[in-house]
C-alpha cells in the first residue's frame, strides 16, 4: 500500500490545527478564577413575601443593592466548595414531585467567576422548589 505525500501533508494540517484543540478541551478549567467579575442581576416576581424587585449582587468585593449581599455570597461560596453548580438547571431526566409552591419567579442573569449567568428559576414542581431554597438567600425566602 502506498500512502501519497499529499495525505500526509493533509494529516499533518489537521493535526496542527486539532492538537492544540484537543489539548485546550483537556485542560481543566479553574474551579474559581478570582477575577473580581462576580456581578449578579437577581429579578424576582410574584413572591408575595416583599422580596419582589431587582437586586444588584457583588461577590468580589461583596456589596450590591441585594438586602444581603454577605449571606448571598456567602452560600454562593458554599454551593461552588460542596461542587455543586447553583445556576445548573434540573436535569431532563429528573423526577420531580408534582407540587405546587406558588407563583414566585426569579431570574439571575451576569458574570459569576468568569462566566455568563442566565438562570430562571421556579416554585412549579419538587426540583424547582428545591432548587429555588437551595439558592436561598440569593433568592428569597417563599415558605412559611
Amino acid at each position: 500500500m502506498r500512502i501519497s505525500s499529499r495525505l500526509i501533508a493533509s494529516v499533518g494540517s489537521v493535526a496542527s490545527v486539532v492538537g492544540p484543540l484537543a489539548l485546550l478541551a483537556a485542560t481543566p478549567v479553574a474551579a474559581h478564577a478570582d477575577t473580581g467579575l462576580d456581578h449578579l442581576t437577581v429579578t424576582v416576581a410574584d413572591s408575595d413575601n416583599g422580596g419582589d424587585g431587582t437586586y444588584e449582587l457583588e461577590c468580589s468585593p461583596v456589596g450590591g443593592t441585594h438586602s444581603d449581599p454577605g449571606a448571598a455570597c456567602g452560600r454562593l461560596g458554599e454551593l461552588e466548595a460542596q461542587g455543586v453548580d447553583p445556576f445548573a438547571p434540573v436535569a431532563d431526566d429528573a423526577r420531580c414531585t408534582m407540587q405546587y409552591g406558588g407563583q414566585a419567579t426569579a431570574r439571575v442573569t451576569g458574570t459569576w467567576h468568569g462566566r455568563f449567568v442566565d438562570s430562571s428559576y421556579s416554585l412549579s414542581n419538587g426540583c424547582e422548589i428545591a432548587r429555588w431554597q437551595q439558592l436561598e438567600p440569593v433568592l428569597p425566602a417563599t415558605g412559611p
